[in-house]
């Protein structure tokens, strides 16, 4: 409980983001349990395969959800009366994976 409360003040992690998003809808107390729950998880993961602890990031579940963002996003543009038209900027996606060295998820 105690290591996931201070996961949950640290910034730009992961388990931060975790901890927030889940304490927004169910509470303080059932986010630390689920931020516990994942550290334990992610400690039998490293020490079973005997890999190095990798940070996803606090934008993980943007990253990972990148597409549908986008078609929710046009969609309620369309509702309200504007034409979209989507050009991906290969510049700043290169610069995404550079900053994260997590590849850009493409649509």
């Amino acid at each position: 409980m105690e290591c996931a409360r201070a996961a949950a003040r640290t910034k730009n992690t992961y388990l931060s983001a975790k901890y927030h998003r889940i304490a927004k809808r169910r509470g303080a107390n059932r986010a630390s349990v689920a931020v516990g729950r994942t550290i334990l998880e992610r400690i039998d993961y490293i020490l079973t395969r005997k890999e190095p602890y990798r940070e996803w990031g606090a934008d993980y579940w943007d990253r990972q959800r990148e597409a549908s963002l986008v078609r929710q996003t046009v969609k309620r543009l369309e509702e309200v009366g504007y034409e979209v038209k989507l050009e991906k900027n290969e510049c700043i996606a290169r610069m995404n994976h550079i900053y994260t060295g997590m590849p850009s998820f493409r649509s």
